[in-house]
């Protein structure tokens, strides 16, 4: 498949002037969904990935194929240009080489590496970073591994809300220079600690799941922010309609009964069930 075109679609809402939240994302029913209703981007978050992978917690217990793989149905099942959360790039800068190979076999448009160190040490108590010299060489390992010019790399960090602002706006600037093309803050912000980060980087920022002040589009584009996530509440929501449906079925309500089913029309347009019925009568009659 051809995945140069959602790239280029990315590039060009990130290097917009708006500030736009991407729809999360975690199977190729989902990422349909989004398209359909007009989302620029999606997100496959490490964690959603780790939850629909594996059922499990996000510390860092899937491995990069089972990510890349899941990335790759998402991919296939339609074009919306898709972000990725590509945590530490399981490992060393060497690991974030073979990281980014196999995410942009797998079609995504964007992927982040953060400086978190991960998985979690033994005896650690709460998140830390890498060293800055670490970081650089992981960002700078990313873009040479790098073989489309379009893919996008987003240097992440959560120093700011681990090692204070200082650090954060240090790592930033570090990053920026080794020529990654966005930057993604994760964990809380306040406007005055965005507005210090503004005025010290130039590239396309990206933010976490935003709240209070920091919910205003118009503020966040204006401080360079071109993408803010929302959380990954679908993922969450499906859950609970899988639960409750399975529950409700459990305790005797008659499937003709259940609340909240899809109709047999959107089913047919999600699983794109005419053109399934095109291809079987063009090539099996």
């Amino acid at each position: 498949m051809h995945w140069t075109d959602r790239r280029q679609r990315y590039r060009t809402a990130i290097g917009g002037i708006a500030c736009i939240h991407p729809g999360s994302v975690h199977d190729a029913i989902s990422a349909r969904i989004a398209e359909e209703l007009g989302f620029e981007v999606g997100m496959f978050a490490g964690s959603i990935a780790s939850f629909t992978v594996l059922g499990a917690p996000d510390l860092i217990v899937l491995t990069l194929t089972e990510f890349a793989d899941q990335a790759y149905r998402i991919n296939r099942a339609g074009t919306l240009p898709l972000m990725v959360d590509a945590d530490h790039g399981y490992g060393n800068a060497l690991n974030v080489m073979r990281t980014v190979q196999e995410l942009e076999t797998a079609g995504v448009a964007g992927l982040m590496i953060e400086d978190t160190h991960l998985p979690r040490a033994f005896g650690e108590t709460r998140p830390t970073v890498i060293s800055l010299e670490e970081g650089v060489g992981k960002m700078r390992a990313a873009l040479a591994a790098r073989q489309d010019s379009e893919l996008v790399v987003i240097g992440r960090t959560s120093s700011p809300s681990i090692n204070g602002l200082a650090d954060g706006i240090k790592r930033l600037k570090a990053y920026q220079a080794t020529g990654v093309d966005a930057l993604f803050i994760a964990g809380g912000l306040t406007r005055q600690d965005l507005d210090a980060i503004a005025a010290e980087v130039t590239i396309p920022l990206m933010l976490g799941g935003v709240s209070g002040d920091l919910q205003d589009t118009d503020y966040l584009a204006s401080r360079g922010v071109r993408i803010a996530l929302q959380g990954h509440q679908p993922f969450s929501a499906a859950v609970k309609a899988t639960y409750d449906t399975l529950k409700a079925l459990r305790d005797g309500i008659k499937p003709s009964a259940l609340p909240g089913i899809a109709s047999s029309e959107l089913m047919a347009k999600l699983t794109r069930e005419g053109d399934y019925r095109s291809w079987t009568e063009k090539f099996l009659t």
